[in-house]
């Protein structure tokens, strides 16, 4: 049966950025589908109510506070999870993000600590876990990127950049891991989370977003669950080094506020 493909039963995956959005969502899709999860965040209490969650779905969920900005903290989460399960059959690396802001005023640290945040956590859990997942068989990463990887809007040189960045880093790992370990991304769109409810949280602004995206809607958390089911699944398994754009169509930005620039030139006036 075609459906069996999309089952991940009795798998292991680790989970950054667990506690909400996008990571709670693909934390509690995988268990549906029949995976054990490793649930990590910051926030313990926010973990704890993923892992009843996916305990009422009858697997086994393993709550591991982590920063991912420390990296003894990623450490102790491979750690963790290999010794409570013997092995990891699937990471996603879905902890990033990046506040907009104009590029004249984005200093060096802050550069980098968005690369650092979006990037390196991703390169550091997946090179501790592939050889587990090689070992195993059956060896999955899903890389949490993003549309303005690709395209372009005021505000977003640090974001967008880093995940260009982590896009491109897909392709390269897929293509050094392969055939032992899959590796692919999703360029997420606009989704409705508590990290963009700030915006969204004004019907007028979640409109003219929903109107400026082709298919009239934004995004939620179960449109990038079931994407990144497949793509950790065996139904994807001759798929790798790919970013699969879940994004309702968006060709173009659909930020709806205009962030200047701050550069004026000699016609300006």
């Amino acid at each position: 049966m075609i459906l069996d493909r999309f089952r991940v039963t009795d798998r292991v995956a680790v989970i950054t950025g667990a506690g909400r959005g996008i990571g709670r969502g693909i934390a509690i899709a995988l268990a549906e589908a029949g995976a054990d999860v490793v649930l990590a965040a910051r926030r313990e209490n926010t973990l704890q109510e993923v892992a009843s969650i996916v305990e009422k779905a009858g697997r086994r969920a393993l709550v591991v506070p982590t920063d991912a900005l420390v990296p003894e903290q990623l450490d102790r989460l491979v750690e963790r999870s290999l010794e409570e399960f013997g092995g990891v059959d699937f990471l996603v690396n879905n902890v990033g993000g990046t506040l907009p802001g104009p590029a004249l005023q984005c200093t060096d640290d802050e550069f980098n600590k968005s690369f650092n945040f979006n990037v390196t956590t991703a390169l550091h859990l997946s090179r501790m876990l592939a050889p587990s997942m090689a070992e195993r068989g059956h060896g999955a990463i899903v890389n949490i990127s993003s549309a303005v990887s690709r395209l372009v809007d005021n505000g977003f040189v640090a974001y967008a950049t880093a995940k260009a960045a982590m896009s491109h880093m897909t392709r390269l790992l897929a293509h050094e891991w392969a055939p032992h370990v899959r590796v692919n991304a999703i360029a997420v769109g606009a989704t409705e989370t508590d990290a963009l409810a700030m915006v969204t949280a004004d019907k007028a602004l979640a409109k003219q977003m929903a109107d400026l995206t082709p298919m009239g809607r934004l995004g939620t958390v179960e449109d990038i669950g079931a994407a990144a089911l497949y793509l950790l699944s065996p139904a994807a398994s001759w798929v790798t080094g790919k970013i699969l754009e879940v994004d309702g169509g968006t060709v173009a930005s659909n930020w709806p506020f205009s962030m200047p620039s701050g550069l004026s030139g000699p016609n300006d006036a």
